[in-house]
């Protein structure tokens, strides 16, 4: 059944009653006061969580230009890992099983067709044991290994799913690490971000997360930081979509009323360029409409800031005063530090995050060559940078392939998997 139409006109002004009651330009007002006396060094509880690095500045870029500039790194490479989601069979198995692919940018089909691969299983029965040692298939090419991971009372799914993604995807890195000669950009953040807020979520997550099996997988990343400090090769990744809250917790627990509900919607804002408006009162509401106000989005150019240092949320445990979970750091612990920036495409009105570790940010010219490099790619292919791209396209496992390989198990554990009404009401495929 369908709303009919004034089900839809009635909806319709319940917005209008809501768009009424918010003043844009306040916000406009609140988001340059941030920008100016807060984002250069924000803290929280007295410790700085966000620190401008380097200049303070927001600047933008003309889009057919910077599309057709010159790159700064001839040859890059992506990485990303892509699963087919936890799955519960009724036997009490819970599985989850990713798979890690590294492309490059001119493209190397020899690197394609390389794969790391990783079956998670949680199970209820303290007897059961999964684990197996890594195992080569394909040649060579293939890389797999079934993790069994800490046995927890509720979040089984989460932790299937974190500890596969991110063990075949640092897995994968390291292993090729030595293959990439100036620069790897990882889909998603430098770091495994989920396993970070865990504590935040459960007290069982957050001792969880200091095991030793999710404390191996922190460890491949810190590693991976290091072996490309150590050979002067970038490491950034690409985050397509930004999550962080740690700028406007802070600003609220410094008394500043944000009406921003997490950051990439302060920085849309800070990075949004538009037309001034004519106030004109739109037909059919009872006062000013605040985005009408605000004129039409300005689409020429890319805007995007300067870097920022960041020890707040997420980001924590790899800061400098943080214990990485209990994961040794071999490098001066700042090194280890995410940086980011945050590019704003107003052609799809998406904004992007930039992350590096401080151990190549600090140097001012790598800071402005990873810069050039993100808003040529974003400017040329109106989203992530190619290689991200094609990494995402090998990664990603398809829905006919994911019921497939959700069969090959039923089959070989002789369990069904447990069937939810959201399965039956949206279509799962039967069999």
């Amino acid at each position: 059944m369908t709303l009919d139409p004034i089900h839809v006109e009635n909806i319709a002004q319940l917005a209008y009653g809501i768009g009424g009651d918010v003043d844009a330009t306040d916000h406009d007002d609140l988001a340059e006061r941030v920008w100016r006396e807060w984002l250069p060094e924000l803290r929280r509880d007295g410790r700085v969580v966000i620190a401008a690095l380097g200049d303070h500045e927001r600047r933008r870029a003309a889009i057919d230009d910077v599309a057709l500039a010159e790159r700064p790194f001839e040859t890059v490479h992506g990485l990303d890992s892509g699963t087919i989601n936890p799955t519960t069979f009724k036997n009490g198995l819970v599985v989850d099983v990713a798979h890690a692919a590294m492309a490059s940018s001119p493209t190397d089909l020899d690197l394609h067709r390389d794969r790391t691969i990783v079956a998670t299983v949680h199970a209820g029965d303290s007897t059961a044991g999964f684990d197996s040692e890594w195992t080569r298939r394909d040649e060579g090419h293939t890389k797999q290994r079934v993790l069994h991971v800490p046995r927890v009372n509720r979040y089984a799914e989460r932790v299937v799913h974190a500890l596969a993604l991110y063990l075949a995807e640092g897995t994968h890195a390291l292993d090729r690490a030595d293959e990439v000669d100036e620069l790897l950009v990882l889909d998603g953040p430098i770091y495994p971000k989920e396993l970070f807020t865990w504590a935040d979520r459960d007290p069982e997550l957050g001792a969880l997360a200091r095991e030793a099996k999710p404390r191996a997988v922190i460890e491949k990343y810190v590693r991976l930081v290091e072996r490309f400090a150590e050979r002067g090769v970038p490491l950034a990744g690409f985050v397509k979509n930004p999550a962080s809250g740690a700028a406007v917790r802070a600003l609220s627990r410094a008394g500043v009323e944000s009406p921003w509900p997490d950051d990439t919607a302060l920085f849309t804002r800070l990075l949004e360029r538009r037309e001034q408006g004519d106030g004109a009162e739109p037909v059919g509401t009872d006062g000013d409409d605040p985005a009408a106000a605000r004129g039409a989005r300005l689409d020429d150019d890319l805007t995007f800031t300067t870097w920022f240092r960041s020890r707040g949320g997420a980001d924590a445990p790899m800061a400098a005063d943080g214990d990485a979970l209990g994961v040794e750091r071999e490098l001066d612990p700042e090194l280890y530090e995410p940086t980011f920036m945050v590019v704003y495409d107003p052609r799809t009105d998406v904004t992007y995050k930039l992350e590096a570790p401080y151990a190549f940010t600090r140097d001012a010219a790598t800071r402005e060559r990873l810069t050039r490099q993100v808003v040529a790619e974003v400017a040329a292919t109106r989203g992530p940078p190619e290689p991200v791209s094609k990494a995402d396209e090998l990664a990603r496992i398809s829905a006919t392939e994911k019921a497939a390989l959700r069969r090959k198990f039923e089959e070989r554990l002789g369990s069904d998997q447990q069937a939810t009404y959201d399965d039956l009401r949206w279509g799962k495929e039967t069999y």
